[in-house]
């Protein structure tokens, strides 16, 4: 068993693992099927990675602050702030390697802010308190969610799921 340095070097290694999946998932769709949605109200296959870039982009841009504050300024604001190029991204490729860079310049930042810091309190988005580290593991959460509405979404198209796949052995 590999030793982990601390919390959350063990956290990012999870993250990674989520992200791997997200990467997966996307990659099994076709791009000629990125504007399927299963209901009108419902986000499409690219508004949905756009959305999981935006999200990890403002969690990323927030939590590696010294003085982060989810409540500085409304929703739309902050993901303006953090997140433009989650939506420049339109094609399929821009899209896998937009999740893949982000991924690294998080794991860089939340590095280079270091363990103790994610110990801190701040005021999420409903008022009450919690820890920077606790809300990183909100957003893994969250992509975890978004992972498993692709796979549905790749079922919904007659796909077999990435992750399917692999633990099938395909």
């Amino acid at each position: 068993m590999t030793h982990l340095a601390s919390f959350l070097e063990e956290t990012l290694e999870a993250w990674l693992d989520v992200r791997q999946g997200i990467l997966d998932e996307v990659g099994n769709i076709p791009a000629r099927k990125f504007d399927f949605r299963p209901t009108p109200e419902t986000k499409s296959v690219r508004e949905l990675v756009q959305h999981i870039l935006e999200v990890s982009m403002l969690m990323t841009g927030e939590l590696t602050r010294p003085d982060t504050n989810l409540k500085r300024l409304p929703w739309h604001k902050m993901l303006k702030k953090h997140a433009t190029a989650a939506h420049r991204a339109k094609s399929k490729r821009e899209l896998l390697v937009l999740l893949g860079a982000q991924m690294r310049d998080a794991e860089k930042r939340f590095r280079k802010v270091g363990d103790i810091a994610m110990w801190q309190l701040i005021e999420r988005f409903d008022g009450k308190q919690g820890t920077k580290i606790q809300w990183l593991h909100h957003g893994i959460a969250q992509e975890m969610y978004h992972r498993g509405q692709l796979a549905t979404y790749a079922r919904l198209l007659g796909l077999e799921p990435a992750l399917t796949q692999k633990i099938r052995g395909a």
